[in-house]
């Protein structure tokens, strides 16, 4: 079963930001983490990283490996698993972190708001 956790633990922030930075300035995009799929149990595992990432109006599901210590990783970007594709989509889509902060913006500032979700663009 997929676990999708919005809070990434501990002990897996250092290669979450390594890897985010990375995404970011390779896209030059300003995306966040909103959660991690099946997180490793311990860091530096040499297991994948499975992050949910939000930004400019899209949440999507990327895979890095992360190797090499805090001050010097390593980030490699696997793609998406195309075997797991249809795997927890309807939990990424988009998370609930996410949504709850952007519908409390929306909401603040409008009488009334109409809500689109279409395959992870909102």
């Amino acid at each position: 079963m997929t676990n999708v956790q919005e809070i990434i633990p501990q002990n897996l922030q250092a290669e979450v930001g390594s890897a985010l930075a990375w995404f970011n300035s390779r896209e030059n995009a300003s995306f966040e983490v909103t959660g991690i799929v099946n997180p490793p149990t311990a860091s530096n595992s040499g297991e994948d990283l499975r992050l949910v990432l939000c930004g400019e109006g899209v949440c999507r599901q990327e895979t890095f490996k992360v190797t090499g210590s805090d001050g010097a990783p390593t980030v490699a970007w696997l793609g998406l698993d195309h075997a797991q594709d249809s795997v927890g989509v309807a939990e990424l889509d988009p998370p609930p972190g996410a949504r709850k902060a952007w519908l409390a913006d929306v909401a603040g500032q409008h009488s009334f708001a109409v809500l689109l979700f279409y395959r992870g663009f909102w």
